[in-house]
């Protein structure tokens, strides 16, 4: 099945194509954030329907087929599940430029979720095979960088083309290329070796997978953190345009200039932060891995609350940085911990149970919610219910935190029980 040993210059590279994967999965993704107020104008969408077209309809076929893709990753092929995954969810997003009413752009929205369910647990799992657990952290941050490259992409690409071909041949132009990216996967990147050969027929049910990790305190709590941090970054992160294009009056052009290189560079440097120190401290005692990042989201509070309440737009996006770079520091040690609760046939599974959590309750809810709360403010807040309702949801980091520090305290004691 293996290809190739996981040599260095073959780990370096495989990782390097997957970030790249992983930043048109999240350029593809987030393309509607920018889009939105066009396609509301357009279409004349309510705020809970782009939060249900930017969340749920992603979000719950994402989810719900990540977890049987991953059994299949576990057992198969990873790298050709990626392929294709690719070459579905970016032909979908094209899609998305013809449709003419919600609930075409639901159906398309809920296609380019089930692309992208082939993504990320095939791709943990591959980095697990090619990185030893000291060094997974870092490696599943690097692989995080995807992300902060895919949203400086698809804020400058999207609020470029909206104001030059406009909204729906945004969607084409940037959707298309995802094709060659799945060529370039399938025809150049080699499936790592296991780092246990266990015959693919043996790999664990996935009523083993689930059932190891609901008996495991310390993954309940870390799924529910994840969920929760998830749940403000997409309902805070997605609404963020249109909140500084209705409070401070900006265009979308204007505005990527700004929102992509601060979303995308502080975005990466507070992953990479995270993984590094996580690493670096996690020598010294293992429970830094979730420490960390439960400092880092309370920490975020008060500036978030600061960027909401500023009038000046220069001045309200610069402080936005702080909240960015605290925020993006958890998924790359939360991925590392998850997998060192299980086997090495379970991380696939793991990955995407986690992923589970983390997108139903953060992608699904987090932009609805959001958008649903700016509709019951609207009667009496007008064009400032966004603000009020963004205030609102940033204060659910508070209770993300508790269930961090809740999974640190038995985190040791549930990694002594791992399986080789």
């Amino acid at each position: 099945m293996s290809d190739a040993p996981s040599t260095a210059p073959v780990a370096r590279y495989t990782i390097a194509v997957l970030a790249l994967v992983y930043a048109f999965n999240y350029m593809d993704r987030q393309l509607i954030v920018i889009l939105q107020e066009s396609i509301k104008a357009d279409l004349g969408f309510a705020d809970w329907q782009l939060g249900l077209l930017s969340g749920f309809a992603f979000a719950v076929f994402y989810t719900l087929l990540g977890v049987p893709i991953a059994r299949l990753a576990d057992r198969g092929n990873r790298r050709n599940i990626i392929s294709l995954a690719v070459a579905v969810w970016s032909l979908m997003t094209a899609v998305c430029g013809a449709v003419g009413n919600f609930w075409q752009m639901f159906v398309a929205r809920v296609g380019v979720g089930i692309g992208e369910a082939g993504c990320s647990p095939p791709a943990h799992s591959m980095i697990s095979d090619l990185y030893p657990p000291e060094r997974r952290a870092t490696a599943m941050s690097t692989y995080n960088l995807g992300v902060y490259l895919g949203v400086l992409i698809g804020f400058l690409a999207g609020g470029w083309l909206n104001e030059v071909v406009g909204w729906r041949w945004a969607f084409v132009l940037v959707g298309l290329p995802g094709v060659l990216v799945a060529l370039l996967v399938r025809f150049s990147v080699p499936e790592p070796v296991r780092t246990t050969s266990i015959d693919p027929a043996d790999a664990p049910s996935m009523y083993a997978v689930l059932h190891l990790l609901w008996q495991r305190k310390t993954f309940r709590h870390l799924a529910l953190a994840a969920g929760l941090h998830a749940f403000v970054g997409y309902g805070a992160g997605n609404w963020a345009p249109s909140f500084f294009i209705r409070s401070h009056g900006v265009g979308t052009a204007e505005l990527s200039l700004w929102i992509a290189p601060i979303a995308a560079f502080a975005g990466a440097a507070g992953a990479l932060a995270g993984g590094y120190f996580c690493d670096k401290l996690g020598h010294r005692d293992v429970r830094w891995n979730i420490w960390l990042p439960a400092a880092a989201i309370l920490i975020s509070v008060p500036f978030s609350l600061l960027v909401y309440t500023l009038d000046t737009f220069q001045v309200a996006i610069v402080t936005s940085i702080v909240p960015i770079v605290l925020g993006a520091t958890y998924l790359g040690p939360m991925l590392a911990m998850t997998h060192a609760l299980v086997g090495n046939r379970m991380r696939a599974v793991a990955s995407s149970v986690l992923l589970l959590v983390l997108n139903l309750v953060g992608m699904g809810l987090g932009p609805w919610f959001t958008g649903l709360l700016s509709d019951l403010l609207t009667p009496s807040l007008g064009s400032e219910s966004l603000r009020w309702a963004l205030m609102i949801v940033v204060l659910a980091n508070a209770w993300c935190a508790i269930h961090y520090f809740i999974a640190a305290r038995t985190l040791k004691q549930d990694l002594a029980l791992a399986p080789a």
